[in-house]
């Protein structure tokens, strides 16, 4: 059994202290239409909160756009090219995350062929695989035509481009890769909405939740479940990247 009430104790702290909770929900990994992509777009439709699909754009089926463009739930961004490892040998993954000849070159076709995918539906915010950005890369961005880059954890304020992380993420990847100890994950929430209510650096960005829909088992479905619509239910809001993407 899960136990909510430090979640709701801080969410009514929130709201006695007149502080909003803007949420978003990003989910990685999109490629093509998948019972597990259904369940994603039933949980966004039931929870009326809009999941923001990361697509791998070099690996993306047509099949996956009538998928994402006629729900209206669902809201694609651009998962790097290839989701390809490109970090030398002994250090962490990446794609994007060490300096490396035409990473610009890779960033720009994968635009290009997002939008050419999904035309308008398209939120040109870059996704960069395993969250991690050269930061040389990062101030490039903006030229090659997006409007947001997003990672996960605390955000730099010192970007030349807005930037819109995830901060929640339920999978134990270090270990068994299902339900990470969800006690952990509230106490870490609580943690940052606390934080939130203290300083105003961490009120201006929405708080992120980071799902991959093609590994989840079901408590990570149910946790997920349970974890937005508490939040919702405590008064954050649901935002999309539209309103902040330009």
């Amino acid at each position: 059994m899960i136990d909510w009430s430090p979640l709701r104790s801080v969410l009514a702290r929130c709201r006695a202290d007149n502080i909003s909770v803007p949420i978003w929900w990003r989910d990685d990994d999109a490629i093509e239409p998948s019972a597990a992509l259904d369940r994603l777009s039933n949980l966004a439709s039931d929870l009326h909160i809009p999941a923001h699909l990361a697509v791998i754009p070099a690996h993306a089926q047509n099949s996956l756009v009538p998928a994402i463009n006629d729900d209206p739930f669902l809201h694609p961004l651009v998962h790097g090219w290839a989701h390809r490892n490109t970090a030398p040998e002994g250090q962490k993954k990446s794609e994007f995350g060490v300096p490396r000849e035409h990473a610009i070159l890779d960033a720009t076709r994968a635009l290009t062929r997002m939008q050419t995918l999904f035309g308008k539906q398209l939120i040109a915010m870059f996704v960069p695989p395993w969250n991690r950005i050269d930061a040389a890369l990062v101030s490039e961005l903006k030229s090659a035509g997006y409007g947001a880059l997003s990672t996960f954890g605390p955000r730099s304020n010192t970007l030349n481009i807005a930037q819109i992380n995830t901060h929640i993420d339920p999978i134990f990847w270090r270990g068994h890769r299902g339900l990470v100890d969800s006690n952990n994950v509230i106490e870490q929430t609580v943690t940052m909405l606390d934080a939130r209510r203290i300083s105003a650096q961490y009120a201006s960005e929405p708080l992120g939740y980071l799902t991959h829909h093609l590994v989840h088992d079901d408590p990570i479905w149910d946790f997920s479940r349970g974890i937005l619509s508490e939040l919702q239910n405590g008064g954050a809001t649901c935002v999309t990247m539209k309103d902040y993407v330009k």
